[in-house]
C-alpha cells in the first residue's frame, strides 16, 4: 500500500479539474434545493446553545464541496479511469448520501431517517477518505475537515431531532 504525496507526472488536466468541480457541485445543487426553506425551517427548530448560526452553512459546504471537487480530481489524475474507479465510484456513492441528508431532515421533515442516514454518509466518506488516500495521500486529507464537519452535523442532527419530535418525528 503505498501512499503518494503528489500523483505520478501527468498533465494537471484542467478541464478534468472542471469537470470535477461542476460534478461535485452538481450534487451540492440538488442537495441545496432541498433546502429552499431551510433558513425559515431551522430558526423555527428548538437547536442547541452550541448550534451554528444558518448563514454559516452555505460558506462552509461551499468550502467542503470544493475541497471535495479537488481531491476527487487528484484521484483522477493517478491513474487510468478504469484503475480508480472503484475510489470514484465510492466518492459517488457518498455524494449521493449527502445531497439525500437534506432531503430528509429539510424537505421531508424525518429526523429518525436523517440521522440514522449520516452515520451512513459518515462511514461512507470514512471508506473515501481511505481509499482516496491509497491513491494520493493529499487527495484523502483534502476530506478531513468535511468528515470533522459531517461528525459535528450529526451531532446537531440528533440534538435536534431529540428537541423536536412533533416537527421531525
Amino acid at each position: 500500500m503505498t501512499s503518494q504525496a503528489h500523483p505520478p507526472a501527468r498533465p494537471l488536466q484542467l478541464p478534468a479539474l472542471a469537470g470535477s468541480v461542476v460534478f461535485t457541485f452538481l450534487f451540492a445543487a440538488i442537495g441545496a434545493f432541498a433546502t429552499s426553506q431551510a433558513g425559515t425551517f431551522y430558526a423555527q427548530l428548538d437547536r442547541p446553545e452550541w448550534a451554528p448560526p444558518a448563514w454559516l452553512f452555505g460558506p462552509a459546504w461551499t468550502v467542503l464541496y470544493a475541497l471535495m471537487a479537488v481531491a476527487a480530481w487528484r484521484v483522477y489524475r493517478t491513474a487510468p479511469i478504469r484503475s480508480v474507479r472503484p475510489e470514484l465510484t465510492l466518492y459517488v456513492v457518498q455524494l449521493v448520501l449527502n445531497a439525500l441528508w437534506s432531503w430528509l431532515f429539510f424537505a421531508w421533515h424525518n429526523g429518525p431517517l436523517a440521522f440514522a442516514e449520516i452515520i451512513v454518509l459518515w462511514l461512507a466518506i470514512a471508506a473515501t477518505i481511505v481509499a482516496f488516500g491509497r491513491r494520493d495521500r493529499l487527495a484523502g486529507l483534502l476530506l478531513l475537515p468535511y468528515i470533522a464537519w459531517v461528525t459535528f452535523a450529526g451531532a446537531l442532527c440528533y440534538s435536534i431531532w431529540q428537541r423536536n419530535p412533533g416537527v421531525l418525528g
